[in-house]
C-alpha cells in the first residue's frame, strides 16, 4: 500500500484526465440521461400519450457540456436568439370589451384555410418574437399547423390603452381571443400552449371555464410554468444564481411598467410609480404593483389565485404539461405530482435537466428543430389527428 502512494506523483497526468472523463461519462449517461416521468391517471388520455408520442418514452439526453439548470436556462435563450430568424407574423388588432386592445400574430406560411391553430401564450414580458416562441412556431409549420401569438395587453410593440394591464391569474382577455378565433375558424380544430406565466393564465382559464372550454378547445400544452407560485418565487431568491434570474425578469417587468406610466400616465392612487421602479424582485414588482392594479389585498392572496394546484381536477381539455425537474423557477417537490396522478384530462411529463423553457439536448443544440419543439409538434399533430 505504502508503494501505490509513492508511486501517485510519478502517473502520467493524461491518466488523472482520462479517469476525470470516465468519471463525468458515468455520471451523465446515470444521473443526467433518464427516460422523463410520466404522471396521469390511467385513462384514455394517458393510453394515447404513451403510443402516440415517442417523447414521451424516449429518454431526454441534455446537452453535454451544458445540464446545469441556471445554463440550460440562459444558453437555450442566447443560442436560439441567434439561430431562429424573426419571424413574418399577419397582425390582427383586437379591441377588448373595455377599450383596451391586444395584438394577435398570424403565422400561416405555408397553411392552408383548414390547417389546425394553436393560440401561442408567451411569458411574464414576452411576445411574438421570444425565440421560445419562435421555436415553436418553426415546429408548428413543419408540420402544417397555424399558429396565432396572443401578446398582452402593451406588449409586441402596442401601447397600452386602458389603465388595466395582465397578471397570471386573470384570464378574460383570453377569454375574448378564444372566443374571436373560434368566431373566425368555427370548423377548424383549436388548441393552446402556455409558457411559463403564460402556462398559468391557461391552467386557470382551462379550470374555470371547465366544461365551456372543451367546446372551443380540442388540446393544450402548458410548458414551464411555475404550478405553485409560492414556491416558485420562493425558490427563485433562494440562492445567488437562482436569484440573479429572477432580478432579470424583474428588470424586464419595470421595464415593461415604466413603458406603460409613459403610455397612459399614472394607473391609481394607490400605485407607486417610484416604488414599483426601486423593486428588485418579481414578489416585490407583484407587490407594488399587480395587487393593487386587480384588486387583492396582499401578494399572498394573488399568488393564491395563480397557484394551479388544487385546480386541476376542474380542467376538462386534454392538457399535457413539460416541466424540468430542475427548473430554477419550480422545484420538484411543488410540482402537484400526487394530484395530476388523480386526474384523467391534465398529464405532465418531468425531464431529469432542462432548466426553464431550456430543454437543450445534442452535443451542439444550433438546430432549429429542438425539444421543445419537437414535444410540441409531436402532441398537436397527434392530438389534432387521433383523440377523441
Amino acid at each position: 500500500m505504502l508503494y501505490l502512494l509513492e508511486s501517485i506523483p510519478y502517473i502520467p497526468k493524461v491518466y488523472y484526465g482520462a479517469l476525470l472523463g470516465i468519471g463525468f461519462c458515468v455520471y451523465y449517461l446515470c444521473e443526467v440521461v433518464k427516460t422523463p416521468l410520466l404522471v396521469c391517471a390511467n385513462g384514455p388520455f394517458r393510453s394515447f400519450l404513451e403510443a402516440n408520442i415517442p417523447l414521451v418514452q424516449n429518454k431526454f439526453w441534455p446537452t453535454l457540456w451544458c445540464f446545469e439548470s441556471r445554463a440550460q436556462t440562459i444558453i437555450a435563450s442566447i443560442l436560439r436568439s441567434h439561430i431562429l430568424p424573426p419571424v413574418e407574423y399577419r397582425r390582427e388588432i383586437l379591441t377588448l370589451p373595455d377599450g383596451g386592445e391586444v395584438a394577435l400574430d398570424w403565422a400561416e406560411k405555408d397553411c392552408s384555410t383548414t390547417s389546425p391553430i394553436v393560440i401561442i401564450l408567451p411569458g411574464l414580458t414576452g411576445a411574438s418574437q421570444a425565440e421560445y416562441v419562435k421555436c415553436l412556431v418553426s415546429a408548428a409549420r413543419k408540420i402544417g399547423i397555424r399558429c396565432v401569438i396572443f401578446n398582452n395587453r402593451g406588449l409586441g410593440g402596442v401601447k397600452l390603452k386602458t389603465t388595466r394591464t395582465y397578471c397570471a391569474s386573470n384570464y378574460e382577455d383570453l377569454t375574448e381571443v378564444v372566443e374571436h378565433v373560434r368566431k373566425l375558424h368555427p370548423h377548424v380544430s383549436l388548441g393552446a400552449t402556455g409558457i411559463s406565466m403564460g402556462g398559468l393564465v391557461l391552467g386557470n382559464y382551462l379550470a374555470q371555464q371547465g366544461l365551456t372550454a372543451r367546446t372551443k378547445l380540442k388540446a393544450c400544452l402548458i410548458i414551464s410554468v411555475p404550478w405553485n407560485v409560492f414556491a416558485a418565487t420562493k425558490n427563485s431568491e433562494e440562492n445567488y444564481f437562482n436569484l440573479m434570474l429572477n432580478k432579470h425578469l424583474a428588470t424586464n417587468l419595470r421595464r415593461t411598467i415604466e413603458r406603460y406610466h409613459s403610455d397612459i400616465g399614472p394607473f391609481h392612487v394607490d400605485i407607486d410609480i417610484d416604488k414599483i421602479l426601486k423593486s428588485q424582485t418579481i414578489r416585490e414588482v407583484d407587490s407594488h404593483f399587480t395587487t393593487k392594479q386587480f384588486g387583492y389585498k396582499n401578494v399572498d392572496e394573488y399568488y393564491r389565485d395563480a397557484t394551479l394546484n388544487d385546480k386541476l381536477h376542474l380542467i376538462e381539455v386534454p392538457t399535457l404539461c413539460l416541466s424540468a425537474a430542475d427548473d430554477p423557477f419550480q422545484p420538484l417537490k411543488a410540482i402537484p405530482l400526487n394530484e395530476i396522478s388523480k386526474t384523467k384530462n391534465v398529464a405532465v411529463v418531468v425531464t431529469s435537466r432542462g432548466g426553464h423553457i431550456g430543454f437543450l439536448e445534442g452535443v451542439w443544440p444550433v438546430k432549429e428543430e429542438q425539444y421543445m419543439g419537437k414535444f410540441f409538434s409531436q402532441y398537436f399533430e397527434a392530438m389534432f389527428s387521433g383523440f377523441d
